[in-house]
């Protein structure tokens, strides 16, 4: 079939005349809907990221002191807003799929020995027992004096205790774990964002 100038015209005519008429009143409704954002009424705080020694920093936004979403903090000057995948899954320490991580261990637990099975303790009980175990170590293995080329020098030390810190204190708690630490005379200290 040949289309001539005229027939184009009619059909042109007769395409924006029912266009015309679709948009006359009538109410098509909207198939597509968006579901509310989780973070439109939490608050938002900013910290730093605790898996690495970067220091990225992290917006985290809570509601009813529950924590709803975490993401990269765009104003901060060491990421500028990008995370890597340890930082974009912080959330998953407390929350996977909106509910309370059921791995999550929340209380101290404790194995006798020979036991098979953990226990839980009161936080009282856990840091009493530790405080003794490192006492009892320390006090059985401190040096209070070297010899050093004959002459009896002062150095306060015990070398039964080491302590390795992990990505997840920040640099505040570091720094009070180290003063803690070489306050007890530990010389083994090491964290593994260095290694």
């Amino acid at each position: 079939m040949e289309l001539t100038r005229r027939d184009f015209l009619k059909l042109s005519g007769s395409g924006l005349g029912a266009a015309a008429l679709v948009n006359l009143g009538f109410r098509v409704p909207a198939l597509a809907k968006t579901e509310p954002l989780r973070i439109t009424k939490a608050k938002e705080f900013t910290t730093i990221c605790p898996y690495c020694a970067v220091g990225c920093g992290i917006l985290v936004m809570s509601e009813n002191n529950k924590v709803v979403n975490t993401e990269g903090n765009p104003d901060h000057p060491i990421n500028q807003g990008t995370l890597c995948s340890k930082g974009t899954a912080l959330i998953q320490i407390s929350f996977v799929d909106g509910k309370v991580n059921p791995d999550r261990i929340t209380e101290p637990m404790y194995r006798a020995k020979g036991a098979s099975k953990w226990e839980t303790l009161s936080w009282d009980d856990a840091i009493s027992k530790i405080a003794q175990k490192i006492k009892d170590t320390r006090d059985a293995n401190w040096i209070e004096q070297d010899d050093i080329d004959g002459k009896k020098v002062t150095c306060n030390r015990t070398e039964a205790i080491a302590s390795f810190g992990g990505a997840s204190l920040d640099n505040e708690e570091c720094y009070l774990l180290v003063k803690m630490l070489r306050t007890l005379g530990l010389v083994y200290v090491e964290h593994q964002a260095r290694i």
